[in-house]
Parts: structure tokens; C-alpha cells; sequence
């Protein structure tokens, strides 16, 4: 096809080759302006439903329950000491779990 369309293309080497950055430059625009656009509504990307949540009853969600969440105090349950660098990319020897 490419070379059918090479074939009709006017001119010498130089004036085929610039036909052709107009004609992929024209064909390009037409696409990303006019096509593209058009086509968005109809493509699914931005239906980014997970599950179904149709079948939640509202009424059947206790609005009392605790949610699980952050402790208050996060620094309680942290380590004293890192057990990775944190100016490099590569872990302390030993440091890592399985190394006895």
C-alpha cells in the first residue's frame, strides 16, 4: 500500500518526501482534532467501576461501626531503627528477613 502510494506521489525524491510529511502531518491533525474527539464518549476509559455496588442495601450498613483505620500515634509501632538505607537503593547486609 505504502509503496502504491509512493508511486503516485509527484515529483522526485525531495518532493515525495515532503508530499508525504504533509500528508502524514494532514492525517495526523484530522485524527488527534476531529476523530479522536469524537470517538471519546464512545470508548470506556473513564469507567473505572471495580465492582458492583448496585446490590448494597444502604440500610443494612451499620453507621455506628469502627472504621479501621491510622493508629493516633503512629511513631508506637514503628521500629527504632530502618532496616534499609535511605540514600541508596541497595538494603543493609543482614538487615532483611531470612538472613541468620
Amino acid at each position: 500500500m505504502y509503496a502504491w502510494i509512493w508511486r503516485k506521489l509527484p515529483g522526485q525524491l525531495w518532493s515525495k518526501l515532503t508530499i508525504s510529511v504533509v500528508l502524514l502531518a494532514a492525517v495526523g491533525s484530522l485524527l488527534w482534532y476531529v476523530i479522536f474527539p469524537w470517538a471519546t464518549p464512545l470508548l470506556p476509559f473513564d469507567d473505572v467501576q471495580v465492582g458492583d455496588t448496585s446490590q448494597i442495601d444502604p440500610n443494612s450498613v451499620d453507621q455506628n461501626a469502627t472504621v479501621p483505620g491510622p493508629s493516633p500515634d503512629p511513631d508506637t509501632s514503628a521500629p527504632d531503627e530502618i532496616p534499609y538505607s535511605t540514600t541508596s537503593n541497595h538494603p543493609e547486609p543482614g538487615g532483611l528477613a531470612g538472613d541468620d
